[in-house]
């Protein structure tokens, strides 16, 4: 077991309602199902949550990225301007 950091940005903070979250992880972990515990915590936040970029120790990440304890994932909204 370990614990890992979920960092939120921009309008995926807003929809959370937080900018940071722990959890605790076991072994064979990846980013994708950082995300599920981000999505089953924070239900109202799931489909810009599900729509951003993630990032692993400030790489960006695919969803099969490995996450080990100690890790900071980031969520990272999609930008839209004009």
């Amino acid at each position: 077991m370990g614990k890992v950091s979920v960092l939120l940005f921009a309008a995926a903070a807003e929809a959370a309602g937080q900018c940071r979250l722990d959890f605790e992880i076991g072994a064979g972990i990846d980013a994708a199902k950082v995300l599920d515990l981000v999505v089953a915590r924070c239900p109202g936040a799931g489909d810009i949550l599900r729509q951003s970029a993630l990032a692993v120790n400030e790489r960006y990440a695919t969803p099969a990225t490995p996450v080990r304890s100690g890790d900071v994932v980031a969520i990272i909204p999609p930008v839209s301007g004009g």
